[in-house]
């Protein structure tokens, strides 16, 4: 795969929302960190050559879903990568060394995922490489949160009230991917699945969905080592009739992490992946009591 295609130049829109024909099911689809479109001038301020700074992407996510459509669920994805802009964090969470003039009193510049390098702009990819080889000013990222973070979830949160009008109540499944060494050897599961520890999606749902991907040959946890991040955090609120579900896809069954490339298994993993999220659209007006 190219880093860099002459279409990347003049970037897509920031994010994509594929439609069902008709909404049938009470599910939204969303995928915030495997954008590849990288604008040249980040690239070309980057300490790190571009396959380095493709770490970060939960890479091909968008396409292992890519079906979800066909079963009458929305899917909104991120065109723009992690590395650039983080849509799963708060909006404003900013790291201060990583800016030459002061930031305002209301950026969170605390949390846990800054003080990892790991805020709404990464100040490291993955690895733990350092992007930049100097400071931003803060209008840069003003920028990147007004075009990027905020239109991404303009989009999610409209298709959750679309889906949540139309039947009463929506799930939304946030999809990621995981790299291999992220557990124990012990501990390793094909997928992982996290509901902040039941706080954002009822028990029902869960033990389903958790059946039909165990129906096709994967190994599931719930919640370790990942519980879901903001976007579940957020938009899960039963009491109000939106669940929310982070899964969480193993890299090493679908790709090779170093060379960032489709392995041949990737074809498989798929079309698993698509059968069980085909069971959920089919149970999940059930599971909600829609």
């Amino acid at each position: 795969m190219e880093f860099l295609s002459p279409d990347d130049v003049i970037l897509p829109p920031p994010v994509r929302v594929f439609a069902p024909e008709q909404r049938t099911a009470p599910l939204v689809f969303a995928s915030p960190h495997s954008g590849r479109a990288y604008p040249p001038a980040f690239v070309a301020g980057s300490r790190l050559d571009p396959l380095r700074l493709r770490r970060s992407e939960d890479a091909f996510v968008d396409l292992l879903f890519a079906s979800v459509p066909l079963f009458g669920a929305s899917f909104v994805t991120a065109t723009f990568p992690r590395a650039f802009c983080d849509a799963n964090r708060e909006p404003w969470e900013l790291d201060p060394g990583m800016f030459e003039d002061a930031l305002p009193a209301w950026v969170n510049a605390d949390s846990p995922r800054v003080a990892a390098g790991l805020g709404t702009l990464a100040r490291v990819v993955a690895s733990g490489e350092g992007i930049y080889r100097g400071r931003l000013r803060f209008a840069e990222a003003q920028t990147r949160v007004l075009d990027l973070w905020h239109p991404f979830h303009a989009a999610l949160r409209e298709e959750i009230a679309a889906t949540r009008e139309r039947f009463g109540a929506c799930l939304l499944v946030d999809c990621h991917s995981m790299p291999g060494n992220s557990m124990a050897p012990r501990q390793v599961a094909d997928v992982v699945l996290g509901d902040v520890h039941g706080s954002a999606c009822d028990g029902v749902v869960m033990r389903r969905l958790e059946a039909l991907l165990r129906g096709q040959g994967f190994s599931v946890r719930r919640n370790e080592p990942y519980a879901g991040g903001y976007i579940t955090r957020t938009y899960g609120r039963p009491r109000e009739r939106v669940h929310a579900v982070q899964i969480e896809v193993l890299r090493a069954l679908y790709m090779d992490e170093e060379r960032m490339e489709m392995l041949p298994g990737f074809v498989d993993v798929q079309g698993r992946l698509s059968v069980a999220m085909a069971g959920l659209a089919r149970d999940a007006g059930a599971l909600l009591g829609v």
